[in-house]
């Protein structure tokens, strides 16, 4: 018995070690994946950038990379009456066009926010050149604080403004899709001769530079062509078109009834399904907001479930709108999106966290975001992985400041090279 109950004493604690270990091996495996807590100016903006930036390029043999600054960019947007010139050189914007390239080839930005200000900020300083031009449609049920911080920063920019019409945006309502409509208007009376424009919401994120977006939207393939990736409406999204939806304020869409089906499309119309995200000529744009056809089959789309996935795809089929793409399926590589149920199929799994089945990104997913090569990747969360979005926003500056045709100015860089053990900086990106 005293040999029985010596063994018993024995296995128990070698089960309970072995619990021990694979719970810690479980914590570590996990931990880098959590939601990071808000960060401060003074955590992870002021660490070594090559800590958990697997993308970054190495600096020479005997350097380090050095942070520029450490300061959150919101705190330079809240003065209404600060100076335009020290804030476009402390937020490291970069105001003169880097080639002739893109000086020739100007492109305009729909943004659509609502949140996430220190993102929002991070992508306009990313994508802003000042041929190009930028409208910001803030959700009208935005704070009056956030409001007035776009404002103050908008001010500074003689190229970006507000949408002078603002909805309240409903996830998957009409509202989001009449966002990009107030901003087309606001566009084509825009000074600014553009040629094309690109949509974008406040979590994406580019990997092009915008040398590279011109360079790409002028291929043989695209060249006077609408990107709008998408197919015929397959038959398990047809409940989208079929029946009718309401917007229930500031919440969700929501069916009116299944008794309450919708006419067919106006115009015979083929319906089609696609991503929201496009690259439209601005004579594209025009046939939007002055075709009888496109007009009434917005009023039509009032009513349908997440619009502007059918909207600019099923117009981009249609014969005679300016650059349209009749043959088109799902070509146009404007984002780099981890989908849940594409899981084991064009990736391997989300080192972020899945939210309404798309993927927030973690550093461990940026290799795969940057080898697609898309325009764009989607979607980037300051609040609950910040280092994913900050090692994005070194690895594009660099790579930018590489492409450059024009002598760089000192507030460009983000990161500067240092010697080891020394505080003096050389290049930099």
């Amino acid at each position: 018995m005293v040999q029985l109950e010596s063994a018993k004493c024995s296995f128990l604690l070698c089960l309970g070690i072995c619990i021990l270990i694979c719970f810690t091996i479980y914590l570590k495996a996990n931990i880098s994946n959590a939601p990071q807590a808000s960060p401060s100016p003074n955590d992870f903006m002021c660490q070594a950038p090559e800590e958990d930036c697997p993308i970054l390029p190495s600096p020479r043999p005997g350097f380090r990379w050095e942070r520029k600054d450490c300061t959150r960019m919101t705190s330079y947007v809240a003065d209404p009456d600060a100076n335009c010139t020290e804030l476009q050189s402390k937020l490291h914007f970069i105001m003169v066009p880097l080639s002739k390239e893109e000086d020739d080839f100007p492109l305009a930005f729909i943004i659509t926010i609502h949140k996430e200000l220190e993102t929002f900020l991070r992508l306009l300083r990313a994508i802003y050149a000042p041929q190009n031009v930028y409208c910001i449609h803030v959700d009208a049920k935005a704070s009056e604080d956030y409001k007035a911080s776009v404002r103050n920063l908008a001010r500074c920019f003689p190229n970006v403004f507000l949408a002078s019409v603002s909805e309240r945006v409903t996830y998957a309502g009409f509202s989001r899709l009449k966002a990009d409509i107030n901003c087309m208007e606001d566009l084509v009376r825009s000074p600014t001769n553009w040629k094309r424009v690109i949509n974008l919401c406040g979590q994406d994120f580019p990997i092009q530079t915008n040398l590279e977006l011109v360079r790409y939207m002028q291929e043989s393939k695209w060249k006077d062509k609408n990107m709008t990736p998408g197919i015929k409406q397959p038959s398990h999204i047809q409940y989208r078109t079929q029946f009718q939806y309401k917007e229930v304020k500031d919440s969700h869409v929501a069916p009116v009834g299944k008794r309450f089906t919708k006419g067919p499309p106006p115009h015979n119309l083929t319906i089609y399904f696609g991503t929201a995200y496009y690259s439209l000529t601005r004579q594209f744009v025009q046939y939007i907001l002055n075709s009888p056809v496109a007009k009434d089959l917005l009023s039509w789309s009032r009513d349908t479930f997440s619009p502007d996935e059918h909207y600019w795809v099923t117009l981009n089929h249609v014969a005679e709108a300016p650059g349209s793409y009749i043959e088109g399926g799902w070509e146009g590589n404007v984002r780099a999106i981890k989908w849940k149920d594409q899981e084991g199929i064009s990736h391997q799994g989300c080192k972020g966290q899945y939210v309404r089945d798309i993927c927030i990104y973690g550093t461990n997913d940026l290799l795969w975001v940057v080898e697609r090569y898309s325009m764009f990747a989607n979607k980037f969360e300051t609040a609950g992985f910040p280092k994913a979005l900050d090692c994005l926003e070194l690895w594009h500056r660099h790579k930018l400041l590489q492409q450059t045709m024009v002598p760089i100015q000192p507030s460009w860089h983000l990161i500067t090279e240092v010697l080891e053990g020394s505080s003096n900086s050389t290049a930099g990106g």
